[in-house]
């Protein structure tokens, strides 16, 4: 009768010394890696796809997303997460493979209204602010004393900015208002400013109380 035959199979052997060096091997990748990490402060920014010119109207597919080092300047040019969902307009040449500055470009609104200046002569109501929407009044001055009946000069402009009074108009009462309106609408605003008229502006809608 033949007795059954012993297993070759070898026991399992376990150094220590192979689980320290794997440990140090490990350790010394992710070192490197973390190393990398932290020195790699590129930021994505746009450069142009191909040269652009002024009045170009720019969309996403026409710029080329670029990681770059900008070492504390990246607010000086355009990023994925500043540009508008209705593009750019170039304002100066950029030539192709140039990240585009900020400066170069200008929101696609731009080109149908502008900032216009205009001194008021009457009081200024006081839920006016920047982002307020206003009609512009003008009443035209007939003589050095007189005034015409008043007519709407702009509708629904937006206001920018409160000009503080400075100057010989401090303790007036006169305040200057910076205005958003239709480029259309210059020429006339223009006239009325220089003609001296009297300037006033309404809010469109009443604010929602707090």
């Amino acid at each position: 009768m033949k007795r059954p035959a012993k297993s070759t199979r070898r026991s399992f052997w376990f150094d220590p010394r192979f689980a320290i060096g794997l440990g140090l091997v490990v350790a010394a990748v992710g070192g490197v890696y973390l190393i990398v990490s932290a020195s790699d402060q590129s930021t994505a920014v746009f450069a142009a796809r191909s040269a652009l010119a002024v009045g170009d109207r720019v969309q996403a597919g026409d710029l080329v997303a670029t990681q770059v080092r900008l070492d504390g300047t990246g607010d000086l040019y355009v990023t994925p997460d500043w540009l508008p969902d209705d593009g750019l307009v170039v304002t100066r040449t950029i030539a192709a493979g140039e990240l585009v500055p900020v400066s170069a470009v200008g929101r696609t609104s731009g080109t149908e209204t502008t900032s216009v200046v205009v001194e008021l002569t009457s009081a200024l109501a006081a839920n006016i602010g920047p982002g307020t929407v206003v009609d512009l009044w003008a009443a035209r001055k007939t003589d050095q004393n007189a005034y015409g009946p008043p007519t709407v000069l702009v509708g629904q402009a937006s206001v920018v900015l409160l000009v503080e009074p400075t100057g010989l108009t401090v303790g007036t009462g006169i305040r200057s208002l910076e205005l958003l309106v239709p480029k259309d609408n210059v020429a006339e605003v223009l006239e009325s400013i220089a003609n001296r008229d009297a300037l006033a502006v309404v809010p469109v809608n009443e604010p929602l109380e707090q």
